[in-house]
């Protein structure tokens, strides 16, 4: 029941079938533009929640879907500066937005804005974060070196060992390789691990938790992390976010008086290190974390109270939007085989009559509503 509720109430915040489509046409259009002006080397793909499967709608006035872009060209870090390469990457995305409006195409972006580390592209609900990077030649074959117009030194990052990390994490679950299996027409995006659902659920949650101190929220990655090293291969929703909550604290190092959780991709990587020149953030972080870990806890006693019980427990510490979806449709589908079954038992209505019965839905991503 637990595991039910909070998977269809993930579930709503996934990014639709549709959506997702778009986005993927979207920024393969931009790097067809890039190669076909810039250079055929050039590489442009997904990294973060969206390359991962693990995107929740943002908790904004306009809630649109922050997808993040790598525009890796092959320059050597000697050959360039972090405010040339971002400038160089600029002005190509200027050009395709100004000639998609003379061209008076409907798919190009509404917006085009510089930020920090990126070029941001807005389309109608989603945008595109395009980060121009250059290979990081000490970390090959994926390593990149990032732009950031804060800091003097380049950036390191590796978006796509990352992945390949946390998609074994993921299939440490057998029931996974089942669905897929057994689902051979379905794109794999559509059918969600254990993993990815219960990563949802600590962002959601977490989202829910700071949205109101956005400056001390934890970041995604930290959280994605934590998680896939504590996960293992647990097939039931709910028993896998407990026994990730307790296990946690064990992945949270001390080295040299600082803390630490090194990115798996990246080892010299750490992604507590704002916790050391900040300390409310490890603060807020423990706050947030007993307070789930409690709740998780005490939800796990109640799983003989009935529905309405765990439901008005979960809104206390969940945002109740999502979870009245998964509530409502629970809810029927109890009450739909429990008529069932009763017209079955007095005889007015038997298995045969009714036909088969539909299998349990076994992938993700059909909804009511359409930076790490």
């Amino acid at each position: 029941m637990l595991s039910m509720l909070l998977d269809g109430a993930v579930e709503t915040l996934d990014i639709a079938p549709h959506l997702y489509d778009t986005a993927v046409r979207r920024y393969k259009d931009v790097g067809t533009w890039l190669g076909r002006h810039e250079s055929p080397d050039y590489q442009i793909y997904s990294q973060g929640s969206f390359l991962l499967g693990t995107v929740v709608r943002p908790q904004t006035p306009t809630g649109e879907y922050d997808i993040d872009l790598v525009c890796r060209i092959p320059l050597h870090k000697t050959s360039t500066t972090q405010d040339d390469l971002k400038q160089r990457v600029g002005d190509q995305l200027i050009a395709y937005r100004s000639w998609k409006q003379q061209q008076g195409h409907s798919d190009g972006p509404s917006s085009l804005e510089s930020r920090r580390r990126c070029w941001t592209l807005g389309y109608t609900g989603f945008h595109l974060d395009v980060l121009p990077a250059i290979p990081d030649d000490e970390h090959q074959p994926h390593g990149i070196l990032l732009t950031d117009k804060n800091l003097h030194k380049w950036q390191h990052g590796n978006p796509i060992g990352y992945a390949d990390w946390f998609s074994a994490r993921s299939e440490l679950s057998h029931s996974l390789l089942e669905k897929r299996a057994s689902i051979a027409d379905v794109p794999l995006w559509h059918i969600r691990s254990t993993l990815q659902r219960l990563v949802q659920v600590l962002k959601w949650h977490c989202m829910t938790y700071f949205d109101d101190d956005t400056d001390n929220r934890p970041p995604s990655i930290l959280l994605t992390t934590l998680a896939g090293r504590a996960y293992r291969g647990e097939d039931d929703l709910f028993t896998a976010l407990r026994n990730v909550l307790a296990a946690i604290p064990g992945f949270i190092e001390r080295r040299n008086g600082q803390w630490w959780v090194a990115n798996p991709a990246h080892k010299e990587e750490n992604f507590t290190d704002k916790w050391n020149e900040y300390p409310e953030r490890r603060q807020a972080f423990m706050t947030w974390f007993g307070e789930l870990a409690e709740n998780v806890d005490n939800l796990s006693l109640m799983h003989s109270e009935g529905l309405d019980a765990v439901y008005s427990h979960l809104v206390k510490s969940f945002d109740p939007g999502p979870l009245q979806h998964s509530f409502t449709r629970y809810a029927n589908r109890m009450k739909n085989t429990a008529t069932q079954q009763r017209m079955s038992t007095t005889g007015l209505l038997s298995s045969t009559t009714t036909g088969p019965r539909r299998r349990p839905q076994t992938f993700h991503g059909q909804h009511t509503d359409a930076r790490d």
